[in-house]
């Protein structure tokens, strides 16, 4: 049975519903769609500790909460070094545990990095002769990356902020056997907006582009919108370059073509939901070179705002 709405509790949803399609919808005056205003926003997406170590402090007796969330990036404390048990799933690294750093984070689950890797893997990334070169940014432990080397790339740059995470990332990267060809691997420890805009000033050298970037940021810490400028005007990106954007369900959805300042664009190839995370993956300035499997899909990326539509209706004409 529907609950029958007040007028005022009616009006406040057919608004928040009519604000979210226009932000979703937002176009420029030239009518080229425009980063919507729900990402220029931090979001709120709260998460559960994935066998983190939980420092005694914030250990609670009794009752029925779980311990007290600590943000990504800080200090946790000392005690098991691969608490999400971190392993490499495919390629010739295969089943190589991890070490994590000693802050809190959140990898990407271990069922959607198989999903991710199938996606690159039917796109042409590591078919024989492909020399694919990736960029992972806010790479952590470096799982995400030594995913990729495992599989065929050949070469990986690792980017955090974290100190921390840079040390780790190269212990892993030795661990796995890519350490002894200099040119295969580089760890940056820089702010990800710097390195997307700036390369060189972080030490990535001039000219240095890439054939995918994965951005798995911390939900809460950046700006979704000063995220996705950066990269899609970014110098390390070149036509055909594979983007993936990891985002969770309370941002809503990404735009399904992002502009560049030169007037090429970023196309939205797949949105796929996992629990509360969503993964976008995108390419710029498509050429048709990457597998047909690569091609455009508009519905994809526009799920939240038809369910928005479809709501208001129901709101206005049955409740």
């Amino acid at each position: 049975m529907v609950k029958k709405l007040n007028k005022k509790q009616r009006k406040v949803m057919e608004s928040s519903m009519e604000s979210l399609i226009e932000d979703e919808t937002a176009t420029s005056q030239e009518g080229v769609p425009e980063i919507p205003p729900n990402l220029r926003r931090k979001v709120q997406a709260k998460r559960p500790f994935l066998g983190h170590v939980v420092p005694e402090k914030s250990k609670r007796k009794g009752g029925s909460t779980g311990p007290e969330l600590q943000a990504q990036g800080k200090a946790r404390a000392d005690g098991l070094n691969n608490p999400s048990n971190l392993k490499i799933l495919g390629g010739i690294s295969r089943g190589r545990k991890l070490e994590s750093p000693d802050v809190y984070l959140r990898p990407m689950m271990g069922k959607v990095k198989e999903a991710v890797y199938s996606t690159f893997t039917a796109f042409g990334l590591y078919d024989e002769g492909v020399a694919t070169r990736h960029l992972d940014i806010f790479s952590g432990s470096g799982s995400v990356g030594l995913e990729s080397l495992s599989r065929g790339a050949t070469h990986c740059t690792f980017v955090d902020l974290s100190r921390d995470c840079c040390e780790t990332c190269q212990r892993n990267i030795e661990w796995c056997s890519f350490g002894s060809d200099p040119e295969m691997t580089r760890v940056v420890n820089a702010d990800a907006i710097t390195a997307l805009k700036s390369p060189t000033s972080v030490g990535i050298p001039e000219g240095s582009t890439y054939n995918l970037v994965t951005l798995c940021p911390p939900y809460e810490e950046i700006v979704y919108a000063d995220l996705l400028e950066a990269v899609a005007n970014s110098p390390c990106v070149t036509d055909d370059t594979v983007v993936l954007v990891e985002y969770p369900v309370e941002l809503g959805s990404l735009p399904h073509v992002i502009t560049r300042e030169d007037g090429g664009a970023l196309i939205g190839v797949r949105n796929r939901k996992y629990g509360r995370t969503v993964i976008a993956i995108y390419i710029v300035n498509p050429t048709g070179r990457l597998d047909d499997s690569s091609e455009s899909r508009p519905e994809d990326l526009m799920t939240r705002q038809k369910a928005a539509q479809k709501n208001l209706f129901f709101c206005k004409n049955f409740i």
